[in-house]
């Protein structure tokens, strides 16, 4: 997301730092080296945050950890690295607003029929929801500065590699058949970046938004539009909920085994089997005329697009 944010900066000629670890890949954003600040530090390394935001005025803070091998990691990551994060804007003598993005999976499951919005109580299933909620809890109730939280569900398209696997499942003729019941509400990478920056410039402070696309689908659904798309061949694989737990007890395995966190893990398998993870994105429509207009069958074709232009697929 990252990548997206800073494309709609600087299409709007704002000046950027960017915060950046050594090991940082430099991929996406290579066009806009030349243009930008490099500051060297980690969110996990307080003094190079303080350094970072000498002469900042606003700070979007988009790092986070979706992968991990323990419950440690995780809050190390999307806990303590936000409240490091806060310390730093709170210290600074010239940062007057902090934008934090956070998840969906902070506020729990829902349906459609009672979809999550933001005056709920927060439920958050995984250990990765949890600590995004204890990094959420850090801005709200420790920043002294403007602050505003944004809570995206899913985010696919170009540059993303969670969702990649469906993609190339289905170039080798393999369609995943995950649950038809599920819904689930999801946003373009881009339509989140557009969202994030307007909320940065124009929202009131201390908000908390949901950023999703209205249009409502399930992981079948969105299997069945990439092959559609990609118009090949497909093997119909059904994946019920009693082979998910192994499928993702396994990837759990190999990863402590490799050292190499997966998104598959038993924590994971909560949140496969919920209901479905639904939000509602009226408060962000009705306060700031912001939607994310990209329909499920446009997303994928850009993304589709892109992938093939990267040589992805």
């Amino acid at each position: 997301m990252g990548s997206h944010i800073l494309d709609r900066l600087r299409a709007r000629g704002i000046p950027c730092a960017l915060l950046l670890r050594e090991t940082s890949s430099r991929r996406f954003i290579e066009a806009h080296l030349s243009e930008v600040e490099i500051l060297p530090g980690a969110i996990t390394d307080p003094a190079s945050l303080r350094r970072a935001l000498r002469g900042i005025t606003r700070v979007i803070h988009c790092a986070g950890a979706t992968r991990a091998l323990n419950r440690g990691e995780f809050f190390e990551i999307n806990h303590l690295g936000a409240r490091n994060v806060v310390a730093a804007v709170n210290a600074s003598a010239t940062v007057d607003r902090l934008l934090l993005i956070s998840s969906l999976a902070v506020a729990g499951p829902a349906g459609v029929d009672r979809p999550a919005r933001e005056a709920d109580p927060p439920r958050p299933l995984s250990v990765y929801g949890q600590s995004k909620l204890a990094g959420e809890l850090e801005v709200t109730s420790g920043c002294r500065k403007e602050f505003v939280v944004v809570r995206p569900p899913a985010v696919y398209g170009p540059r993303d590699k969670g969702f990649f696997s469906m993609f190339q499942a289905v170039a080798r003729h393999v369609l995943p058949r995950p649950s038809a019941t599920q819904q689930l509400s999801l946003v373009y990478g881009p339509d989140l970046a557009d969202a994030a920056v307007r909320c940065l410039a124009e929202s009131a402070p201390g908000r908390t938004y949901f950023v999703c696309s209205a249009e409502r689908v399930t992981a079948r659904q969105m299997a069945d539009e990439i092959a559609r798309q990609m118009k090949v061949w497909t093997v119909p694989c059904p994946l019920p909920a009693g082979l998910l737990w192994p499928i993702c007890a396994g990837a759990e395995l190999m990863g402590r085994m490799t050292g190499k966190p997966t998104l598959l893990n038993r924590q994971k398998f909560a949140e496969l089997r919920a209901p479905g993870w639904v939000c509602d994105g009226s408060r962000l429509e009705r306060e700031l005329g912001v939607t994310c207009p990209t329909t499920l069958r446009q997303g994928i074709a850009e993304t589709l697009s892109w992938y093939r232009r990267a040589d992805w697929l």
